[in-house]
């Protein structure tokens, strides 16, 4: 006598819900509805969308503070039921609807602060062009960090760079009449920097975070100290760099609102352009960028097919800081014409905080830095129109959108999976 088994199993598929973004979500939709929509302000805001353009005109923006801050409240809450009842369900929230979101809580709180001002008319070139502007040591020092981290190396060290490569500028520039050189300098002092990252975290195989806050600290008492020391003695000849040229390319610059804020710039803006499409394609589309991908996921594996690691992440974490120091340049050659003792101001930290943000990709390192620019010209502009919210709540912006960035992505970004652990070949 035979007995058949059933051996078959129902197999039954984990759902995974994250419930962060439907929290947050609805947090941010409360939030709006107490500020932007109970107390919002009866003003009309308006929008000039004609600066900038010489051969024709737009009709300015205009918005009522409070319509169009029931109008953002309530598509913010649909939102947020939608992401509960799709959380609900184990499916993913389109990410249209997260865009659309974050489109409708920024938009009506600048509207509800514009409306609070003093001044209720805003130029949209005016703040995007600063935000471009001002995004451009962030931009540069991300994708510095961007090749050390790809290669396996924290480059904590970003804020060091920066600095340096803002010291080294102004003191060649002035030195020699030349922004050019001025930025060659630049470069250079961000190589410098590099170089001790690189020797002591890949060669003596020290902590790469210890590495990085120590040169952190070097970095800005040697500067302060040949700043009260040496620039200042001699201002005029020391410190007083030329800038770097500003030109306008012809018909582009014209398109509406984004001609005049793409195309209007500073050359280091337009450098910037082509370091960030220099660098995405390198790491997508050569072998270097697949070895590099590879020392920075499995340096094992890469050295086992021939790769000498160690060489390769020493070489990127030189180039690192040739880009990193071109952000530098940016605060002695584009923003003012003399170096200050800690002018980046932290700005490194917040080009190490994109990096996280835009998931260690290029092009999400541009928009993450893109987006902490914009919060700094924003506190200038509505310090400016005279804005009712505190300036000390205007200063803090900027580091408040760091924090929750990075604290919203935790869980969710994983960095290169070799990034910080030093290879010793077997």
């Amino acid at each position: 006598m035979s007995v058949a088994l059933d051996t078959s199993r129902t197999e039954e598929t984990a759902v995974v819900r994250r419930w962060k973004n439907p929290i947050i979500y609805a947090v941010l939709a409360a939030l709006s509805f107490f500020l932007i929509g109970l107390n919002a302000p009866d003003k009309t805001v308006v929008f000039r969308l004609s600066d900038g353009l010489k051969n024709f005109s737009i009709p300015d923006l205009s918005l009522n503070a409070g319509v169009y801050g029931w109008i953002s409240v309530v598509a913010m809450v649909a939102i947020a039921a939608f992401a509960f009842i799709t959380m609900n369900k184990g499916r993913e929230i389109p990410r249209g609807l997260q865009g659309l979101f974050w489109f409708f809580f920024i938009t009506g709180m600048l509207v509800w602060v514009i409306g609070a001002a003093r001044s209720s008319e805003l130029s949209l070139v005016t703040l995007l062009t600063g935000a471009l502007t001002l995004s451009i040591p962030m931009i540069f020092g991300s994708l510095g960090g961007l090749l050390c981290e790809r290669s396996g190396i924290v480059n904590i060290a970003i804020e060091a760079q920066l600095l340096l490569g803002a010291f080294t500028a102004a003191l060649a520039a002035s030195m020699t009449g030349s922004p050019w050189v001025g930025l060659l300098a630049a470069m250079i002092g961000g190589v410098l920097v590099s170089l001790i990252l690189a020797v002591f975290a890949i060669k003596y195989l020290v902590d790469q975070t210890i590495v990085g806050v120590v040169v952190n600290v070097l970095v800005a008492g040697l500067t302060g100290f040949l700043y009260s020391r040496v620039l200042q003695a001699d201002p005029a000849h020391l410190n007083s760099a030329p800038k770097l040229p500003t030109f306008e390319i012809p018909v582009l610059s014209q398109i509406p609102v984004i001609g005049p804020v793409l195309f209007n710039q500073s050359v280091l803006v337009y450098i910037m352009y082509i370091t960030v499409a220099l660098i995405w394609f390198a790491l997508n589309k050569t072998k270097w960028g697949l070895r590099t991908r590879a020392v920075g996921e499995h340096p094992k594996a890469a050295d086992t097919l021939g790769i000498n690691v160690n060489r390769l992440r020493f070489t990127n974490v030189l180039l690192a800081g040739v880009v990193a120091g071109m952000g530098g340049a940016f605060f002695t050659l584009v923003s003012v014409s003399s170096f200050n003792a800690n002018m980046t101001a932290g700005q490194g930290y917040i080009a190490l905080a994109a990096l996280i943000f835009g998931r260690w990709k290029p092009f999400g390192a541009l928009f993450a830095s893109l987006l902490f620019g914009f919060t700094l010209q924003l506190n200038f502009v509505l310090s400016l129109l005279g804005t009712s919210v505190p300036t000390e709540l205007l200063a803090m912006l900027p580091y408040l959108v760091t924090i929750f960035a990075v604290a919203g992505l935790v869980g969710v970004s994983r960095g290169p999976a070799a990034s910080g652990k030093p290879y010793i070949k077997g």
